[in-house]
């Protein structure tokens, strides 16, 4: 694909869909990082695919004394989950895979980074990530072992005038249940029972946890990805693969403890994929920048908190500096059958975005 001057509207809205067209499951990124790499090289960054295999552009901007004195990135992602989606334009909407999670938030990125009238001593970085629908996270543990930046925005769906601050945490828990094989008749409990007793548990000790607490940002909340039951005629086998989305200031350590435990003597529990629960405050210089911008195109910006996680969870104990979430698009559209953007929110995103990169704080 020949590469395009990010400069009208018309080739922000053909790069974005180009960018949807590029098939990029976790772990297929190779193609779209490619890509972008190669448009971003087109619209005045210096940009490579790092040892990750993330799309990376960066725009400097040194002080009268030639220093670089703030480094802001811009941590998206171009993994997509599965799930072929024709990609078209209809009554204003691009339809495809990933136009709201997250390649138009990347794509948002891309151009308004390009555009942008950068402060003296600005180095600014774009970062297309891969895997972070994967528990991996590969992309975003790369580059928060490389940068030090002084503010970084992730791209994810917020709604152009919304401003995402938090996302919760998550475990990953994979249970089995095997015991040897008995008569359905028998007086033996059976082992899909035993699993579902163990579940049943889990389901209480979340209950009383979130008795007292009314925000879901604030609650355990659990969803079952995975049930099988199975029998070889020697072993009869339980397994199950949940997910638990965890608040704040949540101690995983004890509750694997409690995990195991209640899985019993049948019950092989394995915890893994932690991510800590993170939150900003709308007083933070980065917050500040992007509700002055709003306001300026005439709304009044509104703040979220997460229940799902995002990139955010990885860098943000790390590099400790002023951080949101930014992105056009309604985020719960993500993964769906039916996710598309709406052009006109693709493009006031850009605007927003360019005004706080033109003046962060």
């Amino acid at each position: 694909m020949s590469p395009l001057l990010l400069n009208t509207d018309e080739a922000a809205i053909r790069f974005l869909q180009r960018l949807v067209e590029i098939p990029s499951l976790s772990g297929e990124e190779t193609a779209v990082a490619h890509f972008l790499v190669q448009q971003m090289n087109q619209s005045g960054f210096n940009a490579h695919v790092d040892a990750a295999g993330n799309a990376v552009g960066q725009r400097s901007y040194p002080d009268a004394n030639g220093q670089i004195t703030q480094e802001i990135v811009l941590l998206g992602h171009m993994d997509t989950v599965p799930g072929e989606i024709p990609v078209r334009q209809e009554n204003g909407r691009l339809y495809g895979r990933g136009t709201v999670d997250a390649k138009g938030p990347l794509a948002t990125f891309i151009v308004a980074a390009s555009r942008a009238k950068l402060p003296p001593g600005t180095r600014l970085i774009v970062v297309g990530a891969v895997e972070e629908e994967a528990a991996t996270s590969k992309g975003a543990r790369h580059v928060a072992s490389q940068l030090q930046p002084d503010l970084c925005i992730i791209g994810e769906p917020s709604g152009w005038d919304g401003i995402t601050l938090g996302y919760k945490g998550r475990l990953l828990i994979d249970a089995c249940f095997a015991q040897p094989m008995s008569h359905t008749a028998g007086a033996e409990t059976g082992t899909a029972e035993l699993g579902l007793a163990w579940y049943n548990e889990l389901q209480r000790f979340i209950a009383q946890f979130n008795a007292d607490k009314s925000r879901l940002f604030d609650q355990l909340l659990p969803s079952v990805r995975e049930l099988h039951t199975s029998s070889d005629g020697l072993e009869n086998r339980l397994e199950m693969k949940l997910g638990i989305r965890l608040p704040p200031n949540f101690d995983v350590a004890e509750f694997e403890n409690w995990l195991r435990e209640a899985g019993g003597k049948v019950g092989t529990i394995r915890a893994y994929g932690h991510e800590t629960a993170v939150q900003s405050k709308r007083t933070d210089l980065l917050a500040q920048a992007f509700n002055r911008a709003i306001r300026q195109a005439g709304s009044v910006p509104s703040y979220k908190l997460k229940t799902g996680t995002s990139d955010m969870n990885v860098v943000d104990p790390i590099w400790n500096c002023p951080i949101v979430a930014y992105g056009p698009g309604d985020s719960s559209l993500d993964h769906t059958p039916n996710e598309h953007i709406i052009i006109e929110e693709f493009l006031q995103a850009i605007e927003i975005l360019q005004t706080v990169l033109n003046n962060p704080g």
